[in-house]
This record gives structure tokens, sequence and C-alpha cells, in this order.
């Protein structure tokens, strides 16, 4: 398996890290590690996009198994059903962040990015197919028997899925760039290329943001409700 920078030293910046994610902080004004950078020049632009009469941004730093991916699908699909509401009057917005085998961050990057980088090792996650860990990112396009989404019973849950149904899926730069730092740091690269590689290889619709402390704070300010998950 491989060792994600967990020597006692790295454990300790690792705590640092996490620490700094929880408080909103830059990895770079911590250690050493490539300048934060962006995609998108107007770092609110996925704000303005919520135009539905009913908005909700889930928080879920854990995966969960995709436990708050059903939440989000429960939580559209129960106004479509209950209330008659059509496509564009519901938001719903999931937060992708924080670090560690039960991170929701890698649920942010395609297959080829699983492959690469051992997600499914480092989210002890097996496909059922094949006996090992997982090579494809099982949030997106969960398959019969994955261990996401309740044994992929609820494919409707997949994120695919749940951006077509009008949901954003934001992931947190820096927290990001800690885990850049942590590939690098287990020998996977170097940590600019990892970075440059990674941000290529994005789920198409996933939106970078500077800080998810910050995403959630201008989600709040603009009324959008908040649904803490686990």
């Amino acid at each position: 398996m491989k060792d994600y920078g967990m020597t006692p030293r790295r454990g300790f910046l690792s705590g640092i890290a996490a620490a700094a994610v929880t408080a909103g902080l830059p990895w770079n004004d911590l250690a050493a590690s490539p300048r934060p950078t962006l995609v998108q020049d107007d770092k609110d632009a996925w704000l303005a996009k919520q135009t539905g009469a009913h908005r909700c941004l889930f928080d879920f730093p854990l995966n969960g198994a995709g436990v708050p991916l059903i939440h989000i699908y429960n939580y559209l699909e129960t106004y479509r059903q209950a209330y008659g509401t059509t496509k564009g009057q519901v938001n719903a917005i999931g937060t992708l962040y924080f670090v560690g085998p039960s991170s929701s961050l890698p649920l942010a990057f395609n297959d080829a990015m699983w492959a690469k980088y051992k997600i499914g090792e480092l989210l002890n996650l097996t496909d059922p197919k094949t006996g090992k860990p997982s090579e494809r990112n099982m949030f997106v396009a969960p398959q019969d028997g994955d261990p996401v989404l309740f044994g992929g019973a609820f494919k409707v849950a997949s994120m695919a899925n749940l951006m077509e149904m009008g949901t954003t899926f934001l992931m947190c730069n820096n927290a990001f760039m800690i885990w850049v730092g942590q590939l690098a740091g287990a020998g996977m690269g170097a940590a600019d290329a990892i970075e440059r590689e990674l941000r290529a290889n994005m789920v198409p619709g996933v939106v970078t943001v500077p800080a998810m402390v910050i995403a959630i704070e201008k989600a709040q300010t603009a009324g959008i409700a908040y649904n803490k998950q686990g």
C-alpha cells in the first residue's frame, strides 16, 4: 500500500493542515508547497447560478460511502414529487473537501486519476468486480455491488445524475493543495505536476472555490439553507 505521508513528522504536519482546513487558512501559509491557483477568474460565479426558489447547501467533508449524495437526491426528488417543482426551481450544493481516508475531496476527480493516484486504496473502497482497490470513481457512476450508495442500489444519487438534477459540487482549493502535498510526500510525483494533472482531470461541472469555509459563509449570506451531513 502507498504511504500517504504518515511518518511522525508528516503526521504532525497533516494535523496542522487539517486544522488549517477547518479554520480556512491557506496551506501555503503553514508549510512549503506550491502556491494555490484557481481555474476560474470569478471565484463566486457558482453562487450567482443558484437562482432556484428553493436552495440548500449540503456540507459533507466526509464521503460517508455516498449517504450525503442520497440526502441530496431525496431533497431534489421530494420537491419534484411532493411539491411539483420543475428543473431549475430547486438548487442543491455539495461540498468536497477535507483530507484522509474518509474525505469527500477525491470525489472531484475522474477514473484516470483514481487509477493513477490509488484513490480507491486511500478511501478503502474495493471494486467488487476485481477484488482490488477501485480504480474508478464509484460516486460518479456507481455499479451494482459497489461499496457506496448502499451497494449501488441508489444509482439515482450518483454525482452525474445529481448535477443533471440541479446540483453544484464545490471543491475546496485549500484542502486540494494539502492533498497534493501529501501525494508528493508519498513519492507520487512533483507537487506542481500533480496539481496540474489533477486540475485537468476533474469531473466536469465540479467548481473550485478558494476555501470551503468562505463558500459556506457566502452561501448563507445569500440566503441558501445549510444542511450538515455526518
